[in-house]
């Protein structure tokens, strides 16, 4: 890849999603862009550049942004965030919300990927919300991919990946598919009632959700951002949380060296001030 190329494809993803591809990404780079070189049959980089400025080019830019965008992710990735909610954020919400009249609880998967993150914070939810108190919930989920996002809608995932659950957990929340789809498994219709998803680029406009959140899960979205725009980002998300709210990072993230108005509770973990 030529230097004038990568910078040509390193701003049009920095305009278009506030993504920072760094030198040290350039090889990111080659391997992401040789998957779309090969579906729009560019037989070099070049090329590739020219069809993106190509004003008939269609959605070839937001295939381009989707493919730098797609982040590895799985079921309970980073299990100790799941453990906080099942421990301490629900049954602090749950001595709070008769107090202040709460229909529901509200979260937000602001970079939802293929879904295994707002499904596993949904299987937590309803295992640790007794039905008894009849206190229901709801996770928006947004990803700036589009084609991320049809994969999490359709909640259906290879027996690779589910099997690495325990089977008291598959048994509780997936069917097993039959057939032609003998080897996959997909969430339960009880469970997927309880999720939206949208297309969503975090920096740009406002969310379009009316109701504040009691916890985000924004993980492993600020590490592709330079810190002008993690620092919009964590302002952006502090103003949606409740008094009280938690902010949920990568555990790879820090908010060190931003400007924000959160409380560390534990590493990767913050929380709006209660009187804020």
């Amino acid at each position: 890849m030529r230097d004038s190329e990568f910078e040509f494809i390193r701003t049009l993803v920095y305009e278009n999603s506030r993504i920072s591809l760094s030198p040290e990404k350039r090889e990111l780079v080659v391997t992401r862009l040789g998957k779309r070189m090969r579906a729009t049959q560019s037989p070099t980089i070049g090329a590739y550049c020219a069809l993106l400025r190509d004003p008939q080019s269609g959605d070839e830019l937001a295939h381009l942004i989707d493919a730098i965008s797609t982040n590895h992710t799985f079921f309970f990735r980073e299990s100790p965030h799941f453990d906080f909610v099942r421990s301490t954020i629900v049954p602090e919400m749950l001595s709070r919300r008769v107090a202040e009249r709460w229909p529901r609880l509200y979260a937000w998967s602001a970079a939802c990927s293929s879904g295994e993150e707002p499904y596993s914070l949904a299987m937590v939810l309803q295992e640790t919300i007794p039905e008894a108190t009849n206190w229901r919930w709801h996770i928006e989920c947004t990803d700036i991919s589009h084609r991320i996002l049809a994969t999490a809608r359709n909640a259906i995932y290879h027996r690779d990946v589910v099997t690495k659950l325990s089977p008291a957990t598959i048994k509780a929340h997936f069917q097993r598919g039959i057939g032609p789809e003998d080897g996959n498994y997909r969430i339960k219709p009880a469970l997927r009632a309880g999720l939206s998803f949208q297309q969503k680029n975090l920096l740009e406009g406002e969310p379009p959700f009316r109701e504040p959140f009691h916890l985000i899960f924004c993980r492993n979205v600020m590490i592709y951002f330079d810190r002008a725009t993690q620092a919009e980002l964590v302002q952006k998300l502090s103003e949606r949380l409740i008094p009280g709210g938690y902010l949920l990072v990568g555990h790879s993230e820090s908010l060190t060296g931003i400007k924000h108005s959160l409380q560390q509770v534990r590493p990767a973990i913050y929380r709006r001030p209660p009187n804020s």
